[in-house]
Protein backbone atom coordinates (compact mmCIF):
# COMPACT_ATOMS: atom_id res chain seq x y z
CA UNK A 1 0.00 0.00 0.00
CA UNK A 2 1.34 3.42 -0.91
CA UNK A 3 2.25 5.84 1.85
CA UNK A 4 -0.26 8.41 0.63
CA UNK A 5 -3.09 5.88 0.96
CA UNK A 6 -1.99 4.97 4.48
CA UNK A 7 -1.85 8.64 5.49
CA UNK A 8 -5.26 9.19 3.91
CA UNK A 9 -6.77 6.42 6.03
CA UNK A 10 -5.12 7.70 9.21
CA UNK A 11 -6.19 11.30 8.53
CA UNK A 12 -9.75 10.18 7.82
CA UNK A 13 -9.87 8.29 11.12
CA UNK A 14 -8.60 11.34 13.01
CA UNK A 15 -11.13 13.65 11.32
CA UNK A 16 -13.97 11.20 11.97
CA UNK A 17 -12.99 11.02 15.63
CA UNK A 18 -12.98 14.83 15.89
CA UNK A 19 -16.42 15.03 14.24
CA UNK A 20 -17.75 12.43 16.69
CA UNK A 21 -16.28 14.26 19.69
CA UNK A 22 -17.71 17.60 18.56
CA UNK A 23 -21.11 16.05 17.92
CA UNK A 24 -21.15 14.42 21.38
CA UNK A 25 -19.97 17.67 22.99
CA UNK A 26 -22.74 19.67 21.34
CA UNK A 27 -25.37 17.18 22.51
CA UNK A 28 -24.13 17.34 26.09
CA UNK A 29 -23.95 21.14 26.01
CA UNK A 30 -27.54 21.37 24.73
CA UNK A 31 -28.88 19.35 27.66
CA UNK A 32 -26.54 21.16 30.10
CA UNK A 33 -24.95 17.91 31.19
CA UNK A 34 -22.33 17.82 33.92
CA UNK A 35 -19.83 16.10 31.64
CA UNK A 36 -20.21 18.70 28.87
CA UNK A 37 -17.11 20.60 29.94
CA UNK A 38 -15.11 17.39 30.08
CA UNK A 39 -16.17 16.46 26.53
CA UNK A 40 -15.43 19.94 25.21
CA UNK A 41 -12.00 19.77 26.80
CA UNK A 42 -11.25 16.41 25.15
CA UNK A 43 -12.55 17.72 21.80
CA UNK A 44 -10.23 20.72 21.98
CA UNK A 45 -7.33 18.46 22.86
CA UNK A 46 -8.04 16.24 19.83
CA UNK A 47 -8.36 19.28 17.55
CA UNK A 48 -5.03 20.65 18.80
CA UNK A 49 -3.32 17.32 18.16
CA UNK A 50 -4.76 17.16 14.63
CA UNK A 51 -3.52 20.69 13.91
CA UNK A 52 -0.08 19.84 15.27
CA UNK A 53 0.15 16.77 13.03
CA UNK A 54 -1.11 18.65 9.98
CA UNK A 55 -4.41 16.82 9.62
CA UNK A 56 -6.35 20.07 10.09
CA UNK A 57 -5.21 23.53 9.11
CA UNK A 58 -4.55 25.99 11.92
CA UNK A 59 -7.45 28.32 11.16
CA UNK A 60 -9.90 25.44 10.71
CA UNK A 61 -8.89 24.06 14.10
CA UNK A 62 -9.21 27.46 15.76
CA UNK A 63 -12.64 27.96 14.17
CA UNK A 64 -13.92 24.61 15.43
CA UNK A 65 -12.62 25.32 18.96
CA UNK A 66 -14.09 28.80 18.96
CA UNK A 67 -17.54 27.65 17.88
CA UNK A 68 -17.52 24.88 20.46
CA UNK A 69 -16.50 27.23 23.29
CA UNK A 70 -19.05 29.81 22.16
CA UNK A 71 -21.86 27.25 22.57
CA UNK A 72 -20.55 26.09 25.92
CA UNK A 73 -20.23 29.62 27.28
CA UNK A 74 -23.68 30.62 26.01
CA UNK A 75 -25.43 27.63 27.59
CA UNK A 76 -23.65 27.74 30.92
CA UNK A 77 -23.38 31.56 30.96
CA UNK A 78 -19.68 31.39 31.74
CA UNK A 79 -17.87 34.69 31.89
CA UNK A 80 -20.97 36.88 32.01
CA UNK A 81 -21.45 39.52 34.67
CA UNK A 82 -24.45 38.79 36.81
CA UNK A 83 -25.29 42.13 38.41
Amino acid sequence: MRQSKKKQLINKAVKDNIKKLIKDSRKEVEVKSAKAQELVKSSIKAIDKAVKKGVLKKNAGNRKKSRLMKRLNAKFEIGKNKL
